[in-house]
């Protein structure tokens, strides 16, 4: 910027985008000085460099505006996990089963994931009804993103919240609503795709 430019002559470019032309950096310099603007190098690696005349200053200010807007505009997306058995005790599932609506509720992804042990890995529809019936109670606010696909001794199933439901969770954040409980110790965490929380019920 200004000063700090080597180059011997620029392109420049006007403070409304008119192209001025090639010009020796003395007098693209004068140029700034005499429209009490800024020289600023937007394109170096150009032959001749491509020089704007600017409010650098006031570019720097609505820059950071705008990628704050940007920030507050953007949810990031977390992915949780939930493990089940098969033959789950109801007491259980329901349990399990208000742990994804809360964490849909705040917009985030469900992983679910049906363990089979031993025999039962003969018997994959236990794990396809389990999840079928998941899906079906948890509807009004989620679908399911990836259908179940057996993986080994797993069966897994991703649950992603609906449009209306992550806006009401974003809505919920911007108007300062206190964020879901912490989960007390045996809850279920976050969960990174390569270390999920266990949290399996016999």
């Amino acid at each position: 910027m200004n000063e700090q430019i080597r180059a011997r002559e620029v392109r420049l470019v006007g403070p409304e985008g008119e192209q001025v032309g090639i010009v020796p950096l003395e007098r693209a310099l004068q140029l700034a000085a005499d429209v009490d603007l800024d020289l600023v190098e937007v394109a170096p690696m150009a032959r001749p460099p491509v020089c704007k005349l600017m409010d650098f200053g006031k570019f720097k200010y609505e820059s950071a505006l705008k990628a704050r807007e940007a920030r507050r505009n953007q949810q990031q997306t977390v992915i949780k996990e939930m493990k089940l058995r098969p033959k789950i005790d109801p007491h259980d599932y329901e349990t399990k089963k208000g742990h994804v609506v809360r964490f849909l509720k705040a917009g985030d992804k469900v992983k679910v994931t049906i363990m089979f042990r031993g025999r039962e890995q003969s018997r994959p529809e236990l794990g396809f009804r389990l999840l079928r019936r998941l899906s079906e109670e948890i509807s009004e606010l989620g679908f399911v993103e990836a259908s179940p696909k057996q993986d080994g001794r797993n069966m897994i199933m991703v649950l992603a919240p609906h449009r209306a439901t992550k806006a009401a969770a974003a809505a919920a954040v911007a108007a300062g609503a206190k964020p879901a409980r912490e989960p007390r110790e045996g809850d279920p965490t976050d969960a990174p795709a390569a270390a999920p929380a266990d949290t399996t019920a016999e």
